[in-house]
């Protein structure tokens, strides 16, 4: 353990964070996808979209997972942190982690107390005080906008993109650094006319750093197997290296550092 302020003391802080769990779905050490530098990547359990594509459908039931003492991961991430260099440190996915804000509070101000750097990968969905408070305490937000267009996002997702946007604005305007990533699904979110107005809308935002394209991908099949889930993107392939470079030729229309992750 670092020398400094012992675990769990931080005044009023010290009861939530001796008392709170969060359900974890699972781990990866030393990730290098979600986020700048080697990170620990915590997938958290509960998500309120229904992607179509979703490779972890495991994480959707908030119910599932582990229950698991924030004192745990914290010791986990101090432990690795020697690891982590300048650029690295700790990052939240799921599954949705903002749908366990309330508890992430206390977890989120004990990092920030061991200097531990955090990501947030967020769908941007889920909005209240608590949410607000947690944005507030990630060092970078990694926000996945699905789809641009409405209708075609919620046949994607089964939700609105409506808060989604609304925390990429609430982003900017406290401005708070952000990583945009966009799943290129082909026939659901590789329109051209959908990229252009999401960089129209967007692309004056100074918040966000860059821009990363995450091609589609079928890795997650197996799971819905085992689950007794029909996968519902069956026909769909996996991107070609003409869509790739065209869809990043496009975000570079509207984004200064695009990259295909």
């Amino acid at each position: 353990m670092p020398t400094g302020q012992p675990f769990g003391t931080h005044g009023s802080c010290s009861f939530l964070y001796l008392s709170t769990v969060i359900n974890v779905h699972s781990y990866e050490s030393m990730g290098t996808f979600d986020g700048p530098g080697l990170r620990l990547v915590v997938f958290l359990q509960g998500c309120p979209f229904r992607c179509l594509y979703c490779a972890n459908p495991d994480t959707i039931d908030v119910s599932g997972g582990t229950p698991t003492p924030i004192h745990e991961i914290v010791e986990m991430a101090v432990s690795q942190k020697p690891f982590f260099g300048k650029r690295g440190g700790i990052t939240f996915s799921g599954g949705e982690p903002t749908m366990q804000a309330k508890r992430l509070i206390p977890l989120f101000r004990e990092l920030k107390a061991q200097d531990i750097h955090i990501c947030l990968d967020s769908n941007g969905g889920v909005w209240n005080e608590y949410v607000e408070e947690l944005l507030k305490l990630t060092d970078l937000v990694l926000l996945d906008v699905k789809q641009f267009n409405p209708e075609r996002h919620r046949l994607l997702t089964g939700c609105s993109n409506r808060q989604t946007l609304r925390t990429a604005a609430w982003i900017e305007a406290h401005n708070r650094p952000v990583w945009l990533r966009y799943v290129l699904v082909p026939g659901y979110s590789d329109w051209e006319e959908d990229i252009r107005a999401l960089g129209e809308a967007l692309g004056h935002y100074r918040c966000i750093q860059r821009v990363e394209i995450l091609p589609y991908h079928r890795l997650g099949v197996h799971k819905y197997e085992a689950m007794g889930w029909e996968y519902k993107l069956p026909e769909v392939k996996e991107n070609t290296p003409e869509q790739l470079r065209r869809a990043e030729e496009l975000f570079k229309e509207y984004f200064p550092t695009v990259v295909v992750n």
